[in-house]
């Protein structure tokens, strides 16, 4: 029995680091807030409850500093929080956030994979700390709650509520690049499954940029297998909706800080240090993902390419101190400095420093002075899953004057198109956008910047918060049945005014799932009544790789046309079978020792030998290594030198080898030019099937049941939706069951 929601819903925040710190004062130990977008975000969110969205105040989980885990419950809150802080065992602190997040996750999703340490400990501990969270949120989470979990550090967390809370409302944000296949599977294989099935415990992921989510659904349907609708991903029981977020600044804080007296006051002194020179500016913190080092060598170059600018201009950088213990950003650090060094003594001069560069962290003051006192602001991340620096510096710029020069692997490129594009590494394009922007006329300066500071009043951090809650909610009501991109009001209209209708349906995995034993797949009683319903009014026709006395066992009460073997054999309603196909199998001598030597060396493997093929099944092996297997047994057969043309299929779970004459594409294309068809439609769900939707016609309804790529038109993101497919067509139109809508005009060939 399901426990009714609370009637007060809250919003939970989990984070690694809580956005408090413990600050004494002569009343006793308060919470002082920290800065940074996501807090702002959230504060403002809960300052504007009047709105209704969420009741009471918000409750923020996150590992909590010796300081905070000594105060007492009554002292973790203030006006609009509610802390709990995790208490985490410090050397389970270690391995999990200096190693697993900062060594293994950071380096690999930003493409720096020969940083990347690959450590069992490491991991160990990630779990260990994930149990921890997990134990303080079961105390916290009641029915109705929705809990937003955020970024690399908590990556499995979603799957571990959902295994505690089914029906609870999860959301989670990645702040960091997601990165391609090829990349995140250099990830031991049982960790890749593990963080991507945590994500999938949410109802509900975002990332900053389209390329990230579409790198995040390529990774699912690689490593899962779990089949992509445009923008979800189904699982058996449940869609989930990865969706495009990108978060912001508080525009409107920039906007007027910039013109504070204070601050001009300030901005005034840098200049008057400065020699009123044009100023170039940039800051970050130490990372080898940021491309200080590029950005310095790009400076460089530009220095020698025009010596008219030496003692006209000054490169402000600041670098902010962060995990200078690491051997990498220590030597990281050296080499900054001894670039900076390199370049003061080669161009400098008695009154002139090309580059004020400065290790420390800025005050929100004298950032703002530096952002609204430089003439360029040079942001150079070889990879950023954002980058709000672009974003507060335009925020702050009021005065419309400025260019930004940004890398075009930052996220916020595609927000700020308005910028100076570049790309890092190209020293010699850095060199040119820092030439161009100096020289910039002050009307395209503001053009620019008007276009950029818009678009970012329009798409502030408020905004950014408002719509992943909104989406989050949209969630919460019940899920319809069917995933698909089918027109289905289009599909039954077309069948039902149809005079000669055609069917072709494949079997396992389509009217079936899947089973471990090919032996022991059962065509459901339900699939089975309406087949015998449909093949009244259609011809259909089940397009197998199963032989014939399997299809006659299970089809041989009906009058339904059976195609075997892939086309080798075809039986029409109450005639006779027919072989298409007279060829020797002496290309099997070749073939079948290949695959039983591969049987022999990987259990739970078998050869099946039909009357004109062999095939390879793997479906009940529990080696990590048979999918690798199967692809090299693949390569290996595809270079025999038989005399007949062979074709080697590798379907869901089996390598199969058969002559190459014959094939689901041919027998479709035979079945349809007979017949004087107006409606077709096709159903299948592995690669045997792409032949017959090649051959059909375009204006077919060809459907891809399942994961994978294909040149279907339209995809069935469940086997076990099927039986409604069907039982939408052999019925009337008013029991059409719902579907969840998708975005028009995506086809399952797309790439995703």
């Amino acid at each position: 029995m399901l426990t009714p929601p609370h009637p007060e819903k809250r919003l939970i925040l989990v984070s690694y680091r809580l956005p408090f710190a413990a600050q004494p004062t002569p009343e006793g130990t308060t919470l002082r807030q920290n800065a940074g977008g996501l807090v702002s975000a959230v504060l403002s969110m809960a300052q504007r409850q009047a709105e209704g969205a969420f009741g009471g105040k918000i409750h923020w989980v996150g590992h909590g500093e010796d300081a905070l885990l000594a105060l007492e419950p009554s002292q973790l809150q203030n006006e609009q929080f509610i802390v709990h802080p995790v208490a985490i065992d410090p050397v389970v602190v270690e391995g999990y956030y200096e190693g697993f997040c900062n060594a293994t996750l950071w380096p690999l999703f930003h493409y720096f994979p020969s940083y990347a340490l690959f450590q069992e400990d490491h991991y160990r501990h990630y779990q260990e700390a994930h149990a921890q969270f997990r134990k303080t949120l079961a105390g916290l989470v009641r029915p109705g709650d929705q809990v937003w979990v955020h970024d690399y550090q908590l990556m499995l967390l979603p799957g571990q509520l959902r295994a505690d809370h089914p029906y609870l409302s999860v959301g989670f944000f990645l702040h960091i690049p997601f990165p391609s296949y090829e990349v995140f599977k250099l990830m031991p294989r049982t960790w890749r499954q593990d963080l991507l099935e945590g994500m999938l415990g949410a109802n509900l992921i975002g990332f900053h940029t389209t390329d990230y989510a579409r790198h995040f659904c390529a990774c699912v349907e690689e490593v899962l297998a779990f089949p992509m609708l445009a923008d979800r991903v189904a699982l058996p029981e449940r869609s989930v909706q990865v969706g495009e977020f990108p978060i912001s600044v508080d525009f409107q804080k920039f906007d007027e800080a910039g013109q504070q007296p204070d601050i001009q006051t300030l901005r005034q002194e840098y200049q008057r240090l400065l020699g009123h020179k044009k100023i170039i500016f940039s800051v970050d913190r130490l990372d080898y993902t940021k491309g200080i080092k590029e950005r310095l060598l790009g400076y460089e170059r530009f220095l020698t390419q025009e010596p008219h600018w030496h003692n006209q201009v000054t490169f402000v950088m600041t670098v902010v101190p962060s995990r200078d213990q690491i051997g990498q950003y220590q030597e990281l650090k050296r080499e900054i400095e001894e670039t900076v060094g390199r370049i003061n003594g080669r161009y400098g001069t008695i009154g002139w420093r090309p580059i004020v560069y400065s290790y420390a962290s800025l005050s929100f003051d004298e950032l703002l002075a530096l952002y609204t006192a430089c003439d360029v602001a040079l942001i150079t991340p070889i990879r950023d899953g954002m980058n709000l620096v672009a974003k507060e510096f335009v925020a702050s710029r009021q005065d419309e004057r400025g260019v930004l020069i940004l890398s075009e692997m930052a996220g916020a490129v595609q927000e700020l198109p308005q910028a100076l594009v570049i790309n890092p590494p190209d020293t010699q394009e850095v060199a040119a956008a820092i030439g161009q922007a100096l020289a910039m006329p002050g009307g395209e300066q503001q053009t620019r910047l008007q276009t950029m500071r818009e678009h970012l009043r329009q798409h502030d951090v408020f905004r950014w918060t408002d719509n992943f809650l909104r989406a989050l909610q949209r969630r919460q009501a019940p899920e319809p049945g069917m995933l698909t991109d089918l027109p289905l009001d289009e599909l039954v209209t077309a069948y039902r005014q149809a005079r000669q209708r055609l069917l072709l349906l494949d079997y396992d995995g389509t009217l079936t799932p899947l089973v471990d034993n090919p032996a022991e797949a059962r065509l459901p009683e339900t699939v089975h009544r309406l087949l015998r319903q449909g093949c009244q009014e259609s011809l259909l026709v089940i397009v197998s790789g199963r032989n014939r006395a399997f299809l006659e066992a299970v089809f041989g009460d009906m009058p339904v046309c059976l195609v075997a073997e892939h086309g080798a054999f075809i039986r029409y309603p109450a005639s006779p079978w027919q072989q298409l196909s007279a060829t020797s199998l002496d290309w099997s001598l070749l073939v079948r020792p290949l695959m039983e030597a591969y049987a022999d060396r990987y259990a739970g493997t078998f050869v099946e030998e039909k009357e004109t093929a062999l095939a390879w099944h793997y479906r009940t092996s529990r080696s990590e290594e048979a999918s690798q297997a199967a692809t090299e047994l693949a390569g290996l057969l595809r270079k025999l030198p038989s005399q007949t043309p062979l074709t080697v299929l590798e379907g869901t779970k089996v390598v199969e080898v058969k002559p190459a004459q014959h094939s689901k594409g041919t027998i479709a294309r035979q079945l349809f030019q007979q017949q004087a068809v107006d409606f077709i439609l096709s159903l299948g769900d592995d690669l045997t099937d792409e032949d017959m939707f090649g051959q059909l016609p375009n204006w077919a309804y060809s459907i891809k049941v399942g994961s994978g790529r294909s040149g279907a038109r339209y995809r069935l993101a469940r086997q076990a939706d099927v039986a409604r497919l069907l039982g939408l067509l052999f019925t009337v139109p008013d029991e059409i069951p719902a579907v969840v809508p998708v975005r028009a005009g995506h086809k399952a060939g797309q790439p995703r």
